[in-house]
């Protein structure tokens, strides 16, 4: 897979929606379908086909769950001018460490509880019994080769997927994730240099389709990051200042990539001054 395909997929997200009662009795294999996102002309062991087999038009690779329309809305009750998301909305916090992007995932949570809301509030590495266990080790366990890191994280994204994210959307919960994906693409793809095409392969396997609606990256510089965490942090956040610098580039090479799913956002403002931004960028988009 190339770079190519990585545009193909801006603004990627999870449609989720199913035609329930005249597809009752075939639910299986048209789960299958959906969940399916190769290409009809992949061979028969499922591997993923060059950039110039793919269908890819109007932002969607077709034949699978990829789409590119971002998160949906319904006018406001009452006639309100402000749009209200639809439920179901997929939403990850990205940044350096020491970034904030906890914090806005915690009061994006809280704002949309509020509003009545079914919430699902993750995080990765973790989620779920496996994601935790694999975040024990490779943010506290022994030194390990970049290639079993990515995987590692990769093996906890296919768990925290299938066992907790699909599910959460297929009944029409909203999903808020601090770190998804694009923490594989810049840590490990970027600037641990293993490869941003061979990186986003391998996670496009593991989820299956499922992506974020909307992602919010919060910038903030790396030496600013390096204050926050202190000394005291965890193998990753242990990093030089040099790997720091590389991650920061790599968030912002991503935003240039995937501009239609990744608005970045200035990460040193007061926090309910970013929680509102993201607030607002989630309406305007929906």
């Amino acid at each position: 897979m190339c770079l190519r395909l990585a545009r193909g997929l801006r603004g990627c997200g999870v449609d989720m929606r199913r035609e329930r009662a005249s597809e009752q009795h075939d639910s299986e294999d048209h789960e299958r379908n959906q969940l399916d996102c190769r290409h009809p002309g992949d061979d028969e062991r499922g591997s993923a086909p060059g950039a110039d087999e793919l269908d890819v038009r109007d932002g969607r690779i077709h034949g699978g769950v990829i789409r590119a329309d971002g998160a949906r809305s319904f006018p406001a009750p009452g006639g309100g001018r402000a749009p209200v998301l639809i439920l179901g909305v997929f939403v990850s916090i990205e940044g350096v460490d020491g970034s904030g992007k906890s914090t806005q995932a915690r009061l994006l949570e809280q704002h949309l509880r509020g509003l009545g809301r079914d919430v699902v509030a993750t995080r990765e590495p973790g989620g779920t019994e496996l994601g935790e266990a694999v975040r024990q080790l490779v943010l506290n366990g022994p030194e390990m080769t970049d290639w079993a890191e990515a995987a590692l994280f990769a093996a906890a994204r296919a768990e925290h997927a299938a066992e907790v994210i699909r599910p959460a959307l297929e009944r029409g919960a909203d999903v808020v994730c601090d770190r998804f994906i694009d923490s594989s693409l810049a840590y490990q793809g970027i600037a641990r240099d293993l490869g941003l095409d061979r990186v986003l392969e391998l996670n496009l396997h593991a989820v299956r389709g499922v992506l974020p609606d909307r992602t919010f990256l919060l910038l903030v510089d790396p030496a600013e990051s390096a204050r926050r965490v202190g000394g005291d942090g965890d193998r990753i956040e242990r990093e030089d200042d040099a790997f720091r610098a590389r991650v920061d580039a790599a968030y912002r090479q991503l935003a240039d990539v995937f501009p239609e799913r990744i608005q970045s956002v200035d990460g040193t403002r007061p926090p309910r001054d970013i929680a509102e931004e993201v607030l607002h960028e989630l309406r305007q988009r929906s």
